[in-house]
């Protein structure tokens, strides 16, 4: 575009009086008129949610109806859904400004400088609570004020000083108010971190003798719970599941405490269940990964437990729908370990190493390392291993090398303490094959004894691949010390229960022994956790290969269900997808309609703009209408619609050379569709919207400001666009799926 036309496009569209002011807050609209805080988070209203469970908590409101949304709000902060809980005390504010509790509820619902803002306007208001009410609020004020510097909920030891000081003045509500359930509910959230586990499940028992069905109480008892001693939380595990349904992580939390004990077929079937809720609430209500806060986690953990049921071509499948979902630069960055690309590059990478694809660890394609230390660690480390499965001693001493050259900038305790592990587990297997193999085992036993030791403190799922104790009883079988291998193998088992890679080396160690009844009863428990894993895995024809006959053994505490024979689709997709486009129907500068079906086949880049009076809307179209030539190479169709009239856009376009299609918007019925409308305010929102060439919104961003990253736009265009990662589609049970039914 030439200067003469982004001048015109700045004259048009900015009045005389506008024209010459700098752009200051008051002019920023889109905007909340509330305060920063605001401007993150949901902006369209709630809707009353089924099958998340109930909870009542009553509170003082001018409007009878807040009382009903703040019970949904505090039920679905019982299952951590904090972005939905906000969206509903939010709506309690706009029906009673003044609530107290509401702005106590949204502190609670976020975190960081918002999270302290609600709390002060909670303290502000607290005068006109009620007794009960002011107990609530004053708990948080103290617990928190010391650190409202910049974060209500800190972390670490920080967190869990205030978590106990939030704990005794629970306690004192629950003492002074005794039929308050959720006061009693709540100290059983608060006393997690640092209480007897039995103390906390005198505390669940209270509220569940009172409240059978208290969703909270149920969730917090399986945290209570979570790892070796997760049998205590079975039947929580099953009645919070089905009680809270429709909340993803109310499925998650089963798979938890299946998996902590070696319950892997039910542990799948619960985080499946997870995944797959997850996909149907961002369908339904059109949001990204990188907008669920838990999806990536239930993901990477399903991916997890279906390589411990020898399901790597799913395991792997799972990866890769994380790492193909779109990126985004603040909620979706390849820099942050919490990102979805970042779960699904740790899923990818276990994998590969857990099931020896080496080729594909070394092919320098398939595992899109980043330019990062820690990516750099994982490298060396994955690609050692990969040179010692294709028997390539040579490189391996190379990476390892190259790993041992990273120590001195290796920080903080967490890396520090993976990089010894990978470090321990490389070394030892390079001095076995350099022929040291007393050297080489002791080092594998040190790094096996570590890792066994903060095994459920990693569990979530644990991001190196492999368990150390079973590449110390290969070792051993291969040393044919076949003792000291069952031994190994054994250890194992004690920490993850039903782990079919240990099984297969404690059958083959016990039959090397003459031990046929252990070898026999290990290749049971095999037969039973892989009953359905990907044929020709190496431990299990090394194993059937012994000639023993066993028939599958479930050494459960209970009897499991097949999660490959269970039909998960009715509670959602098997694979995220982008949702489909709502309707478009706007007018052109003519008056005629306009609609997607108008542009069928084209990719299209919709941005809904304020108006002629947005001055900072201006910015986004000069630079929109700058790069319009990139744009059309990529068959994009740029579609820039706001409330002005047909008449207003007709004038804008008499300056002529415009790439872009204006539409109008004036009732804001496409605006709302598309989520760029702001239910709490009435206003409209800036947004960018990438439909791709099948009709399907592939990535958006909504909010106060408009999107100006048009390199990132472009990026996400062409990889919307180019091969994404094959998948299978997830319908119906695996069974089902492989049988063609």
């Amino acid at each position: 575009m030439s200067r003469s036309t982004a001048a015109c496009l700045l004259l048009v569209f900015l009045p005389p009086a506008i024209e010459a002011r700098p752009m200051t807050q008051e002019l920023l609209l889109g905007h909340s008129a509330h305060g920063p805080e605001f401007d993150e988070g949901p902006r369209q209203r709630p809707w009353k949610f089924e099958n998340i469970g109930r909870s009542h908590f009553p509170i003082t409101t001018s409007v009878p109806e807040v009382q009903e949304w703040f019970d949904q709000g505090n039920t679905l902060l019982h299952s951590f859904w904090y972005f939905e809980a906000e969206r509903s005390f939010r709506w309690c504010l706009k029906l009673d400004p003044e609530c107290a509790m509401a702005w106590w509820g949204l502190a609670r619902s976020t975190r960081g400088d918002r999270s302290k803002q609600f709390l002060t306007e909670a303290v502000r208001r607290k005068g006109e609570a009620s007794e009960r009410e002011r107990m609530y609020i004053e708990a948080w004020e103290e617990a928190f004020v010391p650190e409202l510097s910049g974060a209500v909920e800190v972390l670490d030891e920080q967190e869990r000083k205030s978590d106990d000081l939030i704990a005794e003045k629970l306690a004192l509500i629950a003492m002074a108010y005794p039929d308050d359930i959720e006061a009693q509910a709540l100290l059983g959230r608060y006393t997690l971190r640092n209480s007897s586990h039995f103390g906390n499940e005198l505390i669940y028992r209270s509220v569940l003798a009172e409240e059978e069905l208290h969703p909270g109480a149920h969730h917090y008892r399986i945290h209570n719970w979570d790892g070796p001693e997760g049998h205590y939380a079975l039947d929580s595990c099953e009645i919070y599941g089905r009680l809270a349904s429709y909340s993803g992580h109310a499925n998650h939390m089963p798979g938890h405490i299946y998996s902590g004990i070696g319950m892997w077929q039910d542990g799948a079937y619960w985080m499946d269940r997870a995944t797959r809720v997850e996909k149907h609430y961002m369908r339904e209500r059109m949001i990204f990964p990188f907008n669920n806060w838990n999806y990536a986690h239930n993901r990477n953990y399903l991916s997890y437990i279906q390589e411990q049921l020898g399901m790597a071509g799913r395991a792997l499948d799972g990866a890769r729908q994380l790492l193909g979902a779109p990126l985004d630069p603040k909620y979706n960055r390849k820099e942050e370990d919490s990102s979805v690309f970042m779960q699904g590059l740790f899923a990818l990478s276990r994998g590969l190493v857990k099931f020896e694809r080496w080729d594909l660890v070394l092919d320098g394609e398939t595992i899109p390392w980043r330019d990062e230390l820690s990516d750099e660690m994982w490298r060396a480390y994955s690609e050692g291993l990969a040179h010692l499965g294709q028997s390539n001693l040579e490189a391996a001493i190379e990476r390892l090398i190259e790993l041992k050259g990273l120590e001195s900038r290796i920080e903080g305790e967490r890396l520090r303490s993976r990089y010894k592990l990978v470090l321990g587990e490389l070394r030892g297997l390079v001095a076995i094959e350099s022929g040291e193999a007393l050297k080489g085992l002791a080092l594998l036993e040190e790094a096996a004894e570590e890792q066994l030791e903060g095994w459920h403190q990693a569990n979530d799922p644990p991001r190196h691949p492999r368990i150390v104790s079973n590449v110390l009883g290969e070792a051993h079988l291969a040393q044919r010390s076949y003792v000291l291998a069952a031994e190994s193998f054994e250890r194992t088992l004690l920490t993850v229960k039903n782990d079919g890679f240990a099984l297969s080396g404690l059958a083959r160690a016990r039959f090397a022994l003459g031990d046929d009844e252990a070898a026999s009863r290990a290749f049971g428990r095999l037969r039973f956790v892989w009953s359905d894993a990907d044929p020709r895995l190496r431990w299990l024809e090394d194993t059937y290969e012994l000639g023993l006959e066993a028939d599958p053994i479930d050494d459960s505490p209970r009897t499991q269900r097949r999660y490959a024979y269970e039909n998960l689709a009715s509670f959602g997709p098997g694979v995220w997808e982008p949702y489909p486009a709502p309707k478009l129907d706007a007018l052109d500068p003519d008056g005629s309609r306009v609609t997607l079906e108008d542009y069928a086949g084209w990719n299209i880049v919709l941005v809904f703009f304020l108006g002629e009076q947005c001055a900072h809307c201006v910015e986004q179209l000069v630079a929109l209408e700058d790069r319009i030539a990139e744009f059309d190479e990529r068959d994009v169709q740029v579609i820039a619609i706001s409330g002005d009239t047909p008449e207003m856009n007709r004038q804008s376009l008499k300056m002529g050379g415009l790439g872009m299609v204006l539409l109008s918007d004036s009732d804001f019925a496409n605006a709302k569709r598309f989520r760029s409308y702001d239910d709490f305010e009435e206003m409209e929102l800036h947004s960018t919207i990438f439909i791709d060439r099948l009709g399907r919104v592939s990535w958006a961003r909504s909010g106060g400001d408009p999107f100006m990253d048009l390199d990132f736009l472009f990026a996400q265009i062409d990889r919307a666009n180019g091969e994404g990662p094959t998948v299978s589609a997830g319908e119906g049970s695996i069974k089902e799926e492989e049988s063609g039914l």
